[in-house]
């Protein structure tokens, strides 16, 4: 079999894998989260998330808004050092630190729960 038929046979081949591939991750919303990082600030995004009254009460004070909240969560670094995994049987306090859209550094305090997520506090760096 010559060079240029095995070639067709592999481009056929890896067109087809892909295709299957693509058919079975396209439908799922499948992530790859392999640090404990990523994985828990997903986790707390996927929860009903809800606001205390004193982080109410920040908020209502307009240096930092939902959006930033928002960012936050998405884009920030959770302080493992700080935060506290064995604060109740069924929810974690976890410290997450990141920035608002005018560059100011927040800290939030997230209680994560198994059926949803409390932002506890917001403190100025």
């Amino acid at each position: 079999m010559k060079f240029v038929q095995r070639f067709a046979y592999y481009l056929v081949g890896l067109v087809i894998g892909c295709f299957f591939v693509a058919l079975v991750y396209g439908g799922k919303d499948t992530r790859c989260n392999y640090f404990p990082n990523a994985r828990v600030l997903n986790d707390i995004r996927s929860k009903p998330f809800e606001y205390s009254v004193k982080a109410t009460q920040v908020l209502n004070e307009k240096w930092v808004d939902t959006a930033d909240i928002r960012k936050t969560l998405e884009f920030g670094d959770v302080d493992f050092d700080k935060s506290d995994t064995e604060f109740g049987k069924k929810a974690k306090l976890y410290v997450i630190e990141g920035k608002t859209t005018k560059n100011v550094e927040i800290i939030l305090t997230v209680k994560n729960e198994e059926n949803k997520a409390t932002l506890e506090n917001i403190i100025k760096k």
